[in-house]
């Protein structure tokens, strides 16, 4: 069992603010992703769980244990926390075999030289690198190297495995390879598994939670489908998504029961119960919002589907790409991105069908950034509303 609380961390350097009372809650066997731009706290996070910072605020817990309480200036050990990290670069011993590097923290702890053995090949075993285990560090390509490092890291068994940006120095085909790897080792191992990055395909991919940081705080917390659904406020919903999420301003009113949009492409009426009423919506004025539109959601026909939520556009630009094609499309003066699944091209100035899916439009409070009204994804093809 490893579920870990952070409460009110605060973390300075000098005068610089750099964790601004973090609440996480990370439960047994989560892969839980700390998600965010360089500098906004995540990786400063991951090194006070594990022990290498300690906070000026806050309290963790450990399975109901208390790790750290800054109040009372403790602060447990990291050898007692029952943790491995794994960092973005390897740290192998260039003198040690495969198989010496995975068993070194083994000979420390004094453990018998067969179930060293046993052990040692269970780990690379699992991480599929079992024939290399004679091999020396720079025999061994980056990916191979990696998988070195994470099968050192759970030869020992940790109930909590911290991973700091450990693909960001591999190339893109690597890191889809190791990025399956990752979630193979989370299922098969059940170990929690506390990760940083910066890329958004990583946490979307292998998480089951997804922790976004902003600025040294959590903007928000959710499952990859919830985060990339229904981001939090405009930023993050502009840093979650490739290609980017189309924008588009638009006037709403609001008369306590309904939120009526009206913009350039098309006017909507949305119930409360789509809503998200904690945050403050102006009623009975009109104000500004903002859409949020995600490409692949945007349907295009060539013919007139007859759908009361069609729009007659046309094509900017085409950019057909193989397995997806990328659509800019012109409506009342303004464009937007569509995306489609597979080879489509169109001619430039030509006029197409659009349509668009009030249940899956976000809206946004443009005076404070904040969402004011969900969207909801189907999972399947074609036109819903």
């Amino acid at each position: 069992m490893s579920r870990i609380v952070l409460e009110h961390i605060d973390k300075f350097y000098g005068d610089n603010h750099v964790l601004k009372d973090i609440n996480l809650t990370i439960e047994d066997g989560d892969f839980m992703t700390l998600l965010g731009p360089s500098g906004c706290g995540k990786t400063t996070t991951l090194r006070v769980i594990s022990g290498l910072e300690k906070p000026q605020g806050g309290k963790m817990t450990m399975d109901e244990r208390t790790i750290i309480d800054a109040d009372e200036a403790f602060y447990e050990e990291p050898s007692k926390r029952g943790l491995n990290l794994v960092f973005q670069s390897y740290a192998l011993w260039p003198h040690m075999t495969v198989f010496d590097n995975v068993a070194f923290g083994l000979k420390i702890k004094k453990m018998k030289k067969d179930e060293i053995e046993k052990t040692v090949m269970r780990s690379l075993d699992t991480m599929r690198i079992a024939e290399y285990r004679d091999r020396y560090p720079n025999e061994l390509s980056g990916g191979q190297q990696q998988r070195v490092a994470i099968a050192r890291a759970i030869a020992s068994s940790p109930k909590l495995l911290l991973l700091d940006e450990p693909l960001s120095n591999l190339d893109a085909r690597l890191r889809i390879d190791m990025r399956a790897e990752l979630k193979r080792l989370h299922k098969e191992t059940g170990t929690t598994i506390i990760y940083v990055t910066h890329d958004q395909v990583e946490a979307l991919t292998m998480s089951t939670r997804i922790a976004l940081f902003k600025e040294g705080e959590i903007s928000q917390i959710d499952t990859p489908l919830g985060i990339y659904t229904n981001p939090i406020d405009l930023q993050a919903a502009d840093f979650i998504g490739n290609p980017r999420i189309n924008f588009i301003d638009a006037k709403a009113t609001f008369d306590g029961e309904k939120l009526t949009v009206k913009s350039p492409i098309g006017d909507y009426d949305f119930a409360k119960d789509k809503m998200k009423l904690d945050e403050e919506i102006p009623q009975d004025r009109e104000f500004d919002v903002v859409l949020g539109l995600r490409p692949e959601l945007v349907d295009i026909f060539t013919e007139d589907p007859q759908h009361k939520n069609t729009i007659l556009a046309e094509v900017y630009a085409s950019q057909p790409a193989g397995s997806e094609s990328l659509v800019t499309l012109t409506v009342n003066g303004i464009d937007f991105l569509a995306k489609q699944i597979g080879l489509v091209e169109y001619d430039m100035n030509q006029k197409v069908y659009v349509v668009l899916h009030p249940s899956r439009m976000n809206v946004y409070n443009k005076e404070t950034g904040r969402l004011i009204k969900f969207a909801k994804v189907k999972h399947h093809a074609g036109i819903d509303d």
